[in-house]
């Protein structure tokens, strides 16, 4: 499903290292968590995987594809097999739960009927049929949360990453969107969540892949190892994930990896 293949990245304006020959392979139906401190190379392969940011060399493949040799254009087409859930949503402000998620099978110019049907199924999924006519600033967090997530599955993507997923979530509320991760990736889909929540982490005991200094440095299943792993990173700089400038902005990312 996802593969890394001597795989490094040198940002041009600054030179910093975002990944050093880096080797990675999570399989399809894989649930994985990617850690590590600020600029350890976490958001770098984040941002990788949907093409916000190209490969200096090496070789990642998606789904089968080699997206290194991808030409802009086709980008899109890659990211109808990748749903992404951002931690400060994205949602479009002034279009309601329903209309959110039947956006994300627009751009991909799906049928009116496909969309009537596949709308309902996600919104019972995420349990919001009851929100579906609310706009996102009458939501909770949680909600707000489970609609990002909602519109990221609408169009049956294999593979999905969550960035932060939790970050701006009170505990409670971050479980319960843990759990909906869990369901997700029950169902088949491969499910890659970056994250800083230590407590969640040690109690999933699922795969763990932490970086540091732009190379994988732990890659194997459990929580924590000890208490200095605690500290992952919360920067992202992500950008809208559809090419709009239209998301509400709910507090996003300031630093970069």
């Amino acid at each position: 499903m996802l593969e890394l293949i001597n795989a490094t990245k040198i940002y041009t304006d600054n030179g910093a290292v975002g990944l050093q020959n880096v080797d990675l392979f999570v399989d399809a139906g894989e649930f994985a968590f990617v850690c590590g401190h600020s600029g350890s190379g976490k958001t770098t392969l984040i941002k990788l995987i949907f093409c916000e940011e190209r490969l200096t060399s090496g070789h990642l493949f998606v789904d089968g594809v080699d997206i290194t040799k991808l030409r802009k254009k086709e980008i899109p087409y890659l990211r109808r097999r990748v749903g992404v859930v951002f931690q400060d949503f994205r949602l479009l402000p002034n279009k309601t739960v329903y209309e959110n998620i039947a956006f994300a099978m627009e751009v991909v110019e799906a049928s009116y009927r496909d969309i009537r049907r596949e709308v309902p199924k996600v919104l019972s999924m995420v349990g919001l049929t009851a929100k579906a006519k609310s706009y996102p600033k009458q939501l909770s967090g949680g909600e707000r949360q489970r609609t990002a997530l909602a519109r990221a599955i609408v169009n049956k993507p294999p593979f999905l990453v969550a960035d932060e997923p939790t970050g701006n979530l009170d505990p409670d509320t971050a479980w319960e969107i843990m759990q909906v991760l869990e369901d997700i990736n029950a169902i088949g889909t491969t499910v890659l969540v970056a994250t800083h929540a230590w407590d969640i982490v040690d109690n999933m005991q699922k795969r763990v892949i932490k970086f540091e200094n732009a190379r994988i440095v732990r890659d194997d299943e459990g929580g924590y190892a000890d208490e200095e792993l605690y500290e992952c990173s919360t920067d992202d700089d992500s950008h809208e994930y559809y090419g709009t400038d239209d998301f509400e902005d709910e507090g996003g990312y300031d630093d970069e990896d």
